[in-house]
This record gives C-alpha cells, sequence and structure tokens, in this order.
C-alpha cells in the first residue's frame, strides 16, 4: 500500500492529518495534545516500530506512524 498523499488529500484534509505530529495547527485543532501520533492510536494497525503503517481511517492507504490526524484515538 501507499503512503497517504495528494491524491487523499480530501479525506485526509478533512481528518486534519498531518504526516508530521508537531507540525498540527492547535489553533485549528485544539484537541491535539504533544505526544499524540498515529503510532500510538487505537486505528493505527501498522507494526510497533515501524516508520508507517495502514489505517482503520483510509482503507489500502499507510500514514506515518509520527503522523496525527484529528480522529485520534489513544490505544487502550
Amino acid at each position: 500500500s501507499s503512503d497517504v498523499s495528494s491524491s487523499d488529500l480530501p479525506a485526509a484534509a478533512a481528518q486534519g492529518y498531518k504526516a508530521d505530529a508537531t507540525k498540527v495547527d492547535v489553533k485549528k485543532y485544539p484537541k491535539y495534545a504533544a505526544g499524540q501520533t498515529c503510532a500510538n492510536c487505537a486505528l493505527y494497525q501498522g507494526k510497533a516500530g515501524a516508520a508507517s503503517g495502514p489505517c482503520a481511517l483510509f482503507p489500502g492507504k499507510d500514514v506515518t506512524a509520527k503522523g496525527w490526524c484529528q480522529a485520534y484515538a489513544k490505544k487502550a
């Protein structure tokens, strides 16, 4: 599968997806908290330690482990 890219922009933009969580606009996404990344999100299906992996939100696409979007849900 390929990484979420500009061809997926409508879906990714709708979720405020950023490939690098440190670049999230906290004014626009006030629910973002430092330390939240795709890697520790319940929707992320990548292997621990991998640079990227599948996300339930973007079928057939990978997100970066260090990314973030507003659908973030802390992994149990």
